[in-house]
């Protein structure tokens, strides 16, 4: 059976996946550092991981298994995930997969090193839509019920 795994700290779709995973009786492992309240259902399972940079990425790569679900914006996470052989999905709804994920990765250590340069660039982050939102939805609904 599939699990999620949620990077939780600042992911702005953990309602939708919860929605999505009680109407389909699927697990959901919250995975962050502190700072959320446990889940009413039985199905979300809350994991906190101790502080420190990455260590609910950690925790994450450690137990996702093959066809398992992670959503996260963490590019490398991704990566490794994918790796691994899970499904994975960015917040906006963005399926990340072997096929793509070489060109992600590499935009995003060259933005990085181009935000190190420019301060003017530090904090231009997209901003989330209801469109994402819904991309989001339909994305994950479609590798629940693939199989």
């Amino acid at each position: 059976m599939k699990k999620i795994y949620v990077d939780a700290d600042a992911c702005p779709v953990k309602d939708e996946i919860i929605k999505v995973a009680i109407r389909h009786n699927i697990s959901v492992l919250m995975v962050c550092n502190g700072g959320l309240r446990p889940f009413k259902n039985n199905l979300v399972k809350l994991v906190i991981v101790s502080e420190g940079a990455d260590e609910a990425d950690k925790w994450i790569y450690d137990n996702v298994k093959v066809n398992d679900i992670v959503v996260t914006s963490d590019i490398p996470l991704a990566a490794n995930c994918i790796d691994k052989g899970a499904f994975v999905l960015k917040n906006n709804g963005l399926v990340l997969t072997d096929i793509n994920i070489g060109n992600i990765l590499a935009t995003r250590n060259l933005m990085s090193d181009l935000r190190s340069f420019d301060p003017f660039l530090k904090g231009k982050n997209k901003v989330f839509t209801k469109a994402d939102k819904g991309k989001f939805l339909n994305s994950l609904d479609n590798l629940i019920t693939q199989k």
